[in-house]
């Protein structure tokens, strides 16, 4: 597998992600990729070929094998990076969504532009951000779920009794270098973990931000409504105030714009 295409094609996405998001990156290609590349790979390596069990009959040891091992580690490794690694593709196709439509707006409206900043995390794209960092965490979940069902607790026992057929018996079958690999497996539910740790910590910054904005949205909305009451005549406002406003900009500029063009027409009133 190319991991580092996989690498390539996510590095755009620290550009639109939060410093949670960052450091989540890093961990994935540091303490996941690197390490399930350089060590785990090598580790599982002998895994089927040094399974021994004290029995020669025929299709036994196969037998047993299965019943230890119903799934690779290092494949379900390779398939719960992938899995977690691709809903960040989302927000990449997202902004350059956003960039070929603000490049057509600019073609049709003569240089003016749709998005002030096409990767700023407003309207759409702040909810397709959010809903990644879900399937992200769900995903991670999902896999350390899977493997503490299949591995009874993520353990790798030195021996393992198996009396499946074709078995005459029960039989005696040994594991190599169990313990190594047990530290490994370990090693990666641990990653995984910190992984979701900092997805929750993620949402709940975005989730945490946004409530904080709209609070100061709101009584900064209040004030001018106020100021509204006490300084201006009854007159309605003009059409420019319901225009479509940029998702990109912050909700703040957003008021100050509102605040200016209720002076303007003040102003005008007077006159």
């Amino acid at each position: 597998m190319n991991w580092s295409g996989l690498e390539s094609l996510l590095s755009g996405v620290n550009k639109y992600s939060t410093a949670f998001g960052k450091i989540w990156l890093s961990m994935v290609f540091v303490f996941r990729v690197l390490v399930f590349v350089v060590a785990a790979q090598r580790v599982w390596g002998d895994d089927s070929k040094d399974f021994v069990c004290n029995t020669r009959q025929p299709g036994c040891t196969n037998v047993c094998y299965d019943h230890i091992f119903p799934i690779s580690h290092i494949r379900l490794w390779a398939l719960q990076l992938i899995f977690v690694t691709c809903p960040s593709l989302m927000v990449v196709a997202h902004v350059r969504f956003r960039e070929e439509k603000d490049k057509k707006y600019v073609e049709l409206h003569q240089g003016s532009h749709l998005y002030a900043n096409p990767g700023k995390k407003r309207g759409g794209l702040w909810w397709t951000y959010l809903i990644s960092l879900v399937f992200k965490a769900g995903f991670d979940i999902s896999f350390l779920y899977i493997l503490h069902r299949v591995y009874h607790g993520y353990d790798l026992p030195k021996l393992s009794k198996c009396s499946l057929l074709p078995c005459p018996n029960t039989v005696d079958c040994f594991i190599s270098r169990p313990t190594e690999k047990k530290i490994f497996m370990l090693f990666m539910v641990t990653s995984s973990a910190l992984c979701i740790f900092m997805c929750i910590c993620e949402m709940v910054y975005l989730i945490g931000k946004r409530f904080v904005k709209r609070f100061q949205v709101r009584h900064e909305n209040e004030r001018i409504m106020f100021a509204d009451q006490h300084e201006l005549t009854n007159m309605a406002p003009p059409r420019s105030l319901y225009r479509k406003t940029d998702p990109t900009l912050a909700e703040s500029q957003i008021s100050l714009n509102k605040k200016a063009k209720t002076r303007d027409m003040g102003a005008t009133t007077t006159l």
